[in-house]
C-alpha cells in the first residue's frame, strides 16, 4: 500500500502533457479556449468566427491558412489576461471605437508577460496591439492597419507600449492608424525591421531609455520617428523618406547614437531641439526641404562623417553662438563653395550653414534661383571676410569634398508626390 501511495503521488506531481484541440467551422473558439488547460493549444480552422475572446491562461492560439476572428466592431476582439499567451496566424478585425476604452484587435493586461503575437493580420481596430505594465512581450511579422475612413485624431496607434520592459517589436507592417508604434516608459527594447507609412507619426517615443531602434522604414507620414524625452537610444540603419514635417526628431535626448540613417525628401530630415552629448554619424541626408533644423540649446553634440546632399537649405541654426560640426573627420556639404588646394579630400575653409546668403534666402526664397551663380558665391566669401555680416551659425572645419557614402542618388527623388 505505502508503494502504491507512493506511485500515486508520483504521478500526480508529473505535469500533464499539454493537449491540442480542434475548432472547426461553425463551432465556438471561446468554448474551446474556455475548456482548454493551461498550455494546451487551440487550432482554428479556415472560416468566419464572429465573436470576441478573453484568453485567462496559458495557451497557444493557433490559426490554420489564416481564419478571420470578427469583434463585430464591439470592445476588443482579444483580451489577453495571463502570462504565456501565444497569438498566430488569424485575421483579427473590427474592434470598437471607443478611444477611452482603449478598444483593440488585442489588448493585453497588465501582468500578462512574455505574450507572443505573431503572423496575423489585424485591420480595421482601433488599436491594433495595446501592452500595459508587462515583461518580454514580442509583437512580430504582423499586417496591421487601422480604421482609415476614421480622421486621423480619432484613430488608435498600430501598437502601443506603455510601461514595459524587454519589448521584441519586429518586422510588422504598420498603416492608417494614428502613429505606428507608440512608446511610453518602456525600457530595453528593440525595434527592428518595421515598415510605417500613412500615419501621423512613424513611431512616437515618449520618456522611454536603453532601446534599439534598427533597419525600419517609415515614410509618406506627418513624421517619420519622433524620439522625445529619452536617454540611451541606439537608432541606426533607419530609413525616414517622404514625409512632411521630419525625418527624424531629436527632441530633448541625450546619451545617444543615431548613425547610418538615411532621411530623404522629408520637411526637415533632422528636426534637433534641446538634444544634447548625442553621436550623429555616417547619416545620408538627401534632398530635405531643410537638412537640418537645429535650436533650443542643442549643444555638446558630435555630428561627423555625415553627408548633406542637395537640401534646399542645409542647416536652419537657431543660437546665440557657433557650434562646431566635423571636428574629426568632417561632413560633406553639396553647397560648400571652398576649395581643396593640396588635394587631401578636405577642403581649405571652414564650411559655415548659417550665413549671409542662408539668411537672405529665408526672408527672400527668390533668391535661390541664383544659388549656383558667381554672384552669390562671391557673396559668401565676402561675408567670412567681414565678421559683421555673419551670423551664428554651424561650422564645420573639416568640409569633405566628396559624399562618404556611394549610394546617395537613389534617394534623392523620394519626395512625397
Amino acid at each position: 500500500m505505502k508503494h502504491l501511495a507512493r506511485l500515486l503521488l508520483f504521478l500526480l506531481a508529473m505535469p500533464a502533457s499539454a493537449a491540442e484541440w480542434t475548432v472547426a467551422p461553425g463551432e465556438s473558439i471561446a468554448v474551446a479556449v474556455r475548456a482548454a488547460n493551461p498550455g494546451d493549444t487551440v487550432r482554428v480552422q479556415r472560416a468566419l468566427y464572429e465573436e470576441r475572446l478573453v484568453i485567462d491562461k496559458p495557451l497557444h492560439l493557433v490559426g490554420v491558412d489564416r481564419p478571420t476572428l470578427s469583434g463585430g466592431d464591439q470592445g476588443d476582439v482579444i483580451r489577453v489576461k495571463s502570462p504565456d499567451v501565444s497569438i498566430e496566424g488569424f485575421i483579427i478585425r473590427d474592434s470598437g471605437s471607443n478611444l477611452t476604452a482603449q478598444n483593440a484587435g488585442i489588448y493585453v493586461e497588465p501582468g500578462s508577460d512574455r505574450v507572443a503575437v505573431r503572423r496575423n493580420t489585424l485591420v480595421y481596430n482601433l488599436f491594433g496591439v495595446w501592452l500595459e505594465k508587462l515583461k518580454d512581450p514580442e509583437i512580430s511579422d504582423n499586417l496591421i492597419a487601422g480604421k482609415r475612413d476614421y480622421p486621423s485624431a480619432l484613430r488608435g496607434n498600430g501598437i502601443q507600449l506603455y510601461n514595459t520592459t524587454g519589448a521584441r517589436i519586429l518586422r510588422n507592417h504598420i498603416s492608417f492608424a494614428r502613429d505606428g508604434i507608440y512608446v511610453d516608459v518602456s525600457h530595453h527594447a528593440v525595434f527592428r525591421g518595421n515598415s510605417m507609412h500613412h500615419l501621423r507619426y512613424g513611431t512616437h517615443y515618449m520618456n522611454s531609455n536603453d532601446n534599439l531602434w534598427e533597419d525600419n522604414e517609415s515614410y509618406l507620414n506627418r513624421g517619420g520617428l519622433a524620439l522625445m524625452e529619452v536617454r540611451h537610444q541606439t537608432v541606426r540603419n533607419n530609413r525616414a523618406w517622404g514625409n512632411a514635417d521630419h525625418g527624424i526628431m531629436l527632441r530633448t535626448i541625450q546619451d545617444s547614437v543615431i548613425e547610418n540613417n538615411v532621411v530623404a525628401g522629408n520637411g526637415r530630415g533632422f528636426f534637433i531641439y534641446d538634444a544634447e552629448y548625442n553621436v550623429l554619424k555616417g547619416n545620408r541626408v538627401i534632398g530635405n526641404r531643410v537638412g537640418a533644423h537645429v535650436w533650443a540649446g542643442s549643444i555638446h553634440n558630435d555630428v561627423d562623417g555625415n553627408d548633406f546632399i542637395q537640401n534646399r537649405e542645409q542647416v536652419r541654426y537657431v543660437a546665440t553662438h557657433d557650434e562646431i560640426w566635423g571636428k574629426q573627420q568632417g561632413n560633406y556639404w553639396s553647397n560648400y563653395a571652398g576649395w581643396d588646394a593640396n588635394g587631401d579630400g578636405i577642403g581649405d575653409v571652414p564650411y559655415e550653414a548659417n550665413d549671409m546668403v542662408d539668411r537672405l534666402i529665408w526672408k527672400f526664397p527668390l533668391v535661390k534661383l541664383l544659388l549656383n551663380s558667381p554672384a552669390v558665391h562671391s557673396l559668401r566669401l565676402i561675408a567670412q571676410q567681414f565678421p559683421l555680416l555673419r551670423s551664428t551659425s554651424i561650422v564645420d572645419p573639416h568640409p569633405r569634398m566628396r559624399p562618404l557614402n556611394p549610394d546617395w542618388s537613389q534617394w534623392i527623388d523620394r519626395q512625397a508626390h
